[in-house]
């Protein structure tokens, strides 16, 4: 798994960061500080412009081989990741082990598709390596865990949620998906047995469909059959994209993913890749939930 949080989607959502413009000659010191400041964050809009676009370049791949792209990621397994691993070795990985499951055209499509993304990687990696400072990192490191600690938004029927949704948990488990991945469906169900299981024990499975970002009315009205289809009674919520929720959401780059929240509203562990109707998956994932619950205890 990639340090972007998670890797692998079919319509990755990717920010891109604005540019900040300047052009000031003969400064004086003050305003050449503010000069050499303003020419630092230009030289990074224009990096992270670059990094826009090469995602997209990854997402329109998945895009325009969704069906077996889909197909793949209902494979794959959160024991296989290795958070420090490369984003196309692990892809091929999934597609070698579950080879006799496709097609010879779709293997195909698959490998020419994982070596296309192997090329980008590389580029990616080198602009990330020159944008990467210690400071940043620490900074990085700060707002994952804590994208959550200022939390607002609302569930489908519009009533307002805030970040004592998490302080009212040991435990909150944020399962990211939107209506038009398969395997994000198919695990609803499994989703919804886990938040009755876990409700006794102090936690909550919450829903966020990327889709449902901004209060969009039209996605909103779409994924809801889709859950009652699939039994789902749990909270599913739609947020601005802007927040720092949103911002987090929209780095994912494999759904569907989840993840835990402690109380305090910070990421614990590492993301989880794959639906858990894969037993492996949700075994591993119930683990986890249970060293939360636990720490929370001891905390107390």
């Amino acid at each position: 798994m990639k340090n972007k949080l998670s890797f692998i989607s079919i319509f990755t959502l990717c920010i891109a960061l604005s540019l900040t413009a300047c052009g000031v000659k003969q400064a004086s010191t003050t305003d050449s500080k503010n000069t050499q400041t303003e020419a630092g964050s230009e030289a990074s809009g224009k990096s992270d412009s670059r990094l826009d676009d090469l995602y997209q370049q990854e997402n329109q791949l998945f895009a325009d081989h969704a069906d077996v792209w889909n197909k793949a990621f209902g494979m794959m397994n959160k024991s296989d990741a290795d958070p420090n691993g490369n984003y196309a070795d692990y892809l091929a990985g999934t597609v070698e082990s579950n080879k006799n499951s496709f097609t010879d055209d779709e293997l195909k499509t698959l490998n020419e598709d994982i070596e296309t993304i192997r090329k980008i990687e590389e580029q990616i990696a080198e602009l990330e390596n020159k944008n990467t400072s210690s400071d940043d990192n620490k900074k990085d490191s700060s707002n994952a865990s804590s994208v959550f600690s200022d939390f607002s938004g609302e569930d489908f029927d519009g009533n307002k949620v805030d970040d004592s949704l998490f302080s009212g948990n040991a435990v909150t488990v944020v399962n990211f998906w939107f209506t038009g991945c398969k395997p994000c469906v198919a695990e609803l169900s499994k989703l919804n047995e886990l938040n009755d299981a876990i409700k006794s024990m102090g936690g909550e499975v919450v829903g966020i469909n990327t889709e449902t970002f901004d209060g969009n009315k039209t996605a909103i009205k779409e994924a809801t059959p889709v859950l009652e289809s699939q039994g789902v009674k749990y909270r599913n919520l739609s947020i601005d994209s802007s927040s720092a929720a949103g911002k987090y959401a929209s780095e994912i780059m494999a759904f569907p993913t989840t993840i835990l929240v402690d109380r305090n509203g910070n990421i614990v562990g590492e993301p989880m890749l794959g639906g858990i109707d894969n037993k492996d998956n949700y075994d591993a994932l119930m683990k986890q939930i249970q060293s939360v619950i636990d720490a929370d205890s001891t905390n107390k």
